[in-house]
């Protein structure tokens, strides 16, 4: 069996340098060591032996990450890329668990993470107050947040991680603006997280810009608790009919996400409507099906890639030094112009 030890012997270096790359403290090696001891460390084929790693160190090279529902593909997505990173760059494996959105059971995953000797997570809440990880950060969690805006009274030792998403429902709506659209919609559901607050702030910001306000509509959706991050389709489609019942319903929509537009889509067309040519949609995220959806859709596109860079290399830092000052990090989006935004439909004459 091979031991550190060997991978240290293959690389020239000490054992110390070995167990520092193992615990991604790489700030202390320089390039050309980190290197050698890659390269032994996959030439040796070496696994090193985690039982006894977290009886030495307390935890183990494991990364937790915690998302509302993975049955939406933008957190599967966004996981995908987090582990990439973590493997690839750090050794680390993540442990995907599922909150739903609950305080409560976010709380206790931390508690679990922990007696598992994982110290490093990664977390997507949205919630406006994150008091009640403070007990969990006290006793050793290095956390990054996800898709929640830092607020200047925090005290926390939390990083933050977000798309700009005022800006991403500001740029889908100025496009459908662009196109000649002056009765507009944003569909959300009726719960409002930080990131969905924000995206409503953008729309709103659009409209006004554009002399729009008294013409531009924020609609709900049911607040059943049944509508979570999962069935945002199934919602958008259900929506569908809401939309055509108003008095004057909207040529544009804008969706909290691609998940809603692709189930309104849906439903539109079941209601017998065309996308784009009588009603223009456009979704936020830019999930990978949402290219091959009926139409193409036009969305908003979230660099979850460079995000998932950031969030691991930040909460991999602050594992290494837990006092170190919180950051936030906003990321761009940028419009992605596919086949569901068009010209707002012609008036219908007015027969005299």
């Amino acid at each position: 069996m091979t031991t550190i030890q060997d991978v240290a012997a293959r690389a020239k270096v000490s054992v110390s340098s070995v167990s520092n790359v193992l615990n991604g403290r790489t700030d202390r090696l320089g390039a050309a060591a980190f290197e050698r001891v890659e390269a032994a460390i996959r030439e040796l084929d070496y696994h090193p032996n985690q039982i006894a790693r977290q009886l030495k160190t307390g935890h183990i090279p494991m990364l937790g990450l915690l998302v509302p529902s993975t049955a939406n593909p933008m957190y599967g997505h966004l996981a995908l890329q987090i582990e990439s990173v973590a493997k690839e760059q750090y050794g680390y494996r993540v442990l995907l668990g599922n909150t739903y959105r609950d305080k409560d059971q976010e709380s206790r995953m931390f508690d679990d993470l922990m007696s598992f000797g994982v110290r490093a997570v990664i977390l997507v809440s949205s919630w406006t107050d994150e008091r009640y990880m403070d007990a969990a950060i006290s006793r050793g969690l290095a956390v990054v947040s996800y898709d929640r805006r830092a607020y200047p009274d925090e005290n926390s030792f939390i990083d933050h991680v977000s798309p700009d998403n005022f800006r991403a429902a500001f740029m889908a709506a100025r496009h459908l603006i662009e196109l000649g659209h002056t009765r507009l919609a944003f569909l959300s559901p009726a719960s409002k997280t930080n990131s969905r607050t924000n995206k409503i702030a953008g729309f709103l910001a659009a409209a006004q810009e554009a002399g729009l306000e008294n013409s531009a509509q924020i609609i709900d959706g049911p607040g059943s608790a049944e509508y979570a991050d999962s069935a945002l389709a199934e919602l958008g489609y259900e929506m569908a009919a809401h939309l055509l019942d108003q008095p004057h319903p909207p040529t544009g929509v804008v969706t909290v996400n691609d998940m809603m537009a692709i189930g309104l889509m849906a439903g539109l067309r079941n209601a017998g409507l065309s996308v784009p040519e009588q009603v223009s949609v456009i979704g936020i995220d830019d999930l990978i099906l949402s290219k091959y959806s009926n139409p193409p859709l036009t969305t908003v596109r979230l660099p979850i890639e460079e995000m998932a860079q950031t969030m691991v290399q930040r909460v991999m830092l602050r594992l290494s030094q837990p006092q170190l000052a919180p950051e936030e990090f906003l990321f761009e989006p940028s419009l992605i112009m596919r086949g569901s935004a068009g010209a707002p439909p012609a008036p219908t004459p007015v027969s005299v």
